[in-house]
């Protein structure tokens, strides 16, 4: 993708106003990292345009695979499309699990915290230790304490590059350090907002095939609702993976708008640009006031707001924005997360919240 279309802002993409089915405009879902800015046009027209025998039919995922292939520039045989990411991080939690089953030292599945929600529900219910490492202050990279826990013989490593919730990134060359130290353990590394960080692992997966690479279309692209997402590595190292999964994974209205959506790089060019300016207006206003906040690589700001979070939180909601209270979250005591889509939502939301703090006796 050119420097053109990263940052460009195509004039023919308008954030949309959502309306209910009352007429009445829902809440602004900025808590979730969802793209309000929705999806391309040209994904509708794909999804409208299915015949009724593809619906009638079990889908054939070869030309969407090899599609999705040559959008990452991998080898084919090196994607395995999933329902949502989330399918992706159960699959290899439950490889993990079944690799221990054939070892007598126990396995683990090791995250970093702060960390999203997903891992260690995936571990546990693949039945994997789950082994928490605490925040360092600036949320600093703990790769000692990994690359301790690689020497005990974890069997699972959950990264985020950039995390969620902090957007912040994993330095330079740590995740091929902690391929190299745990060679038995499958590193997954979720690049959920890889098209706002502007960087990938993908470049490492020849050299180590115990790197997996998650990907999601749900943020840039706007396809959360079709739970379209993949697992990227060495094809040796998704054959187990591949033995777990159902046979099939992707519906056809996923298929087909991701198809679609893969066509339209002007589309998440847009995405991208409209949440860089809303970063830096979130980041202007916390300079303002003096708060606290992390930049962020995604597209989400962490800052921080005091002891009143949660009820900060529950403030803006009743004016109809909704932003993520992660003041539980260990590190981020006080903190609340906003999603940076299109500039006009952010501009509404910080509005609300001027509103919000002007109102409070504290």
């Amino acid at each position: 993708m050119s420097d053109e279309q990263t940052f460009g802002a195509p004039k023919s993409y308008v954030a949309p106003t959502f309306r209910s089915a009352s007429g009445e405009p829902p809440p602004l879902r900025l808590h979730l990292n969802e793209n309000t800015g929705g999806c391309s046009p040209a994904v509708l027209a794909a999804i409208r345009a299915i015949e009724t025998d593809e619906i009638a039919c079990y889908p054939d995922y070869a030309d969407i695979t090899a599609a999705v292939e040559r959008f990452l520039d991998v080898d084919a045989g090196w994607v395995q499309l999933t329902n949502g990411l989330d399918e992706g991080l159960h699959v290899v939690a439950q490889a993990a699990a079944t690799r221990a089953g054939r070892s007598s030292r126990p396995r683990s599945a090791v995250i970093v915290e702060p960390a999203f929600e997903m891992y260690a529900i995936c571990a546990a219910a693949a039945g994997l230790d789950v082994v928490r490492i605490p925040p360092r202050d600036g949320f600093v990279f703990p790769l000692d304490a990994l690359l301790a826990e690689a020497a005990l013989d974890a069997g699972l490593f959950y990264l985020t590059d950039p995390n969620n919730p902090t957007g912040l990134a994993i330095p330079p060359g740590a995740i091929e350090q902690l391929c190299a130290a745990a060679p038995d353990a499958i590193v997954l590394v979720d690049e959920a907002y890889v098209e706002f960080s502007g960087r990938t692992s993908l470049p490492s997966l020849p050299r180590f095939r115990n790197l997996v690479i998650g990907r999601t279309f749900a943020k840039a692209h706007g396809l959360a609702g079709l739970r379209a997402g993949a697992l990227v590595a060495h094809a040796e190292t998704l054959a187990p993976l591949r033995r777990i999964l159902p046979p099939f994974t992707l519906n056809v209205c996923a298929m087909r708008g991701l198809q679609a959506a893969l066509q339209d790089p002007a589309f998440v060019a847009w995405s991208v640009s409209q949440a860089r300016a809303s970063k830096a207006l979130i980041y202007e206003w916390c300079d303002g006031r003096g708060f606290t906040y992390w930049p962020s690589e995604a597209n989400f700001v962490l800052l921080r707001v005091g002891a009143a979070a949660p009820a900060i939180v529950r403030a803006l909601a009743e004016r109809g924005v909704l932003v993520r209270d992660r003041s539980d979250q260990p590190g981020c005591d006080g903190c609340i997360r906003i999603t940076a889509g299109p500039i006009e939502h952010t501009r509404t939301c910080l509005a609300e919240l001027e509103a919000v703090l002007a109102s409070r006796p504290d």
